[in-house]
């Protein structure tokens, strides 16, 4: 069950029409996950600065069980994140940053219980 947590400065009206639909197909393909597993927030309009520039930026988090583990996994899934937010969002790549956070699954709470027992 993959987290997309997408912050930007850019303004809403200058993000495409239906960018948490594409970036959720974009992560069930890069994570090779079920569409309907995948949970996507998109931020825009925050106040960033992304090595000392206040210049348009985004931060992408990604959590997920399994996926996200290893240097090797991140190594991946950073190429084709960062090829999917340039052509979006037109920025440059030095304007991105992806972090990766690896979860476990008692660290999910769906359905009254936690991940673990589902």
């Amino acid at each position: 069950m993959p987290f997309l947590d997408l912050e930007t400065s850019l303004p809403a009206a200058q993000l495409p029409q239906g960018l948490a639909g594409k970036l959720c197909s974009a992560a069930a393909a890069i994570l090779s996950k079920p569409e309907e597993r995948i949970n996507v927030t998109v931020k825009s309009g925050l106040p960033m600065v992304v090595g000392g520039s206040a210049a348009p930026c985004a931060q992408l988090l990604v959590s997920s069980i399994a996926v996200v583990g290893t240097a090797e996994q991140n190594r991946g899934h950073s190429a084709k994140f960062f090829e999917f937010l340039t052509k979006e969002l037109g920025l440059g790549a030095e304007r991105i940053l992806i972090r990766f956070y690896p979860l476990e699954p008692w660290q999910i709470g769906k359905n009254g219980t936690v991940m673990t027992f589902l």
